[in-house]
């Protein structure tokens, strides 16, 4: 459960942000803004021109895609199958993280201050995601695996059971007993 809100969430945050970086006048630093930097476009006339604001776009909108995935993958099999949606899970928190590092790279080469703490920050937020998610799959798993050892030892039990009553029936040489009284 913890997972597909966590996807979803982090679906929710790059689609949005996505959105904003479309807006054609402060696209880029409007979402800069949104994560916490404030940056005016009149110091960075590069970040408005559409070479710049369509790429990092369309990197935003596929990683929140990957990460709707992840939620709708995890939504629907995690009945039947509790390790659903691991690999999208995964690509999707790598995507984002290297999202995040070309958006400090590029950044960094434009000179725009105050990115690194909060592109740190984001990735810390992703990195925690990824832990909490990671810990609710082996937890989901290790009792799913517990219910299968108590079944196979039940199953165990109760052969052997039978067995040990259909030998004490031969060697007294009485008739065995089937379950309900009968013989």
């Amino acid at each position: 459960m913890l997972t597909s809100f966590l996807a979803l969430h982090w679906a929710v945050v790059f689609a949005l942000l996505a959105y904003i970086c479309m807006d054609g006048n402060r696209g880029i630093a409007s979402a800069l803004g949104v994560l916490g930097v404030s940056v005016q476009s009149s110091r960075f006339p590069g970040l408005e021109h559409p070479v710049v604001v369509a790429p990092l776009s369309v990197a935003l909108l596929t990683v929140a895609l990957l990460f709707c995935w992840a939620f709708v993958e995890t939504l629907l099999n995690i009945a039947t199958r509790p390790d659903a949606g691991d690999a999208v899970v995964r690509i999707a928190f790598i995507s984002a993280s290297f999202l995040l590092s070309v958006i400090l790279i590029g950044g960094a080469a434009q000179g725009i201050n105050g990115l690194f703490m909060v592109v740190a920050i984001q990735m810390t937020a992703l990195l925690a995601s990824y832990v909490a998610v990671l810990a609710e799959r082996r937890s989901t798993l290790a009792a799913m695996t517990l219910h299968e050892a108590d079944a196979r030892l039940t199953a165990h039990r109760m052969a052997t059971g039978a067995a040990h009553s259909s030998l004490l029936s031969r060697i007294s040489s009485r008739p065995e007993t089937r379950p309900g009284g009968r013989r």
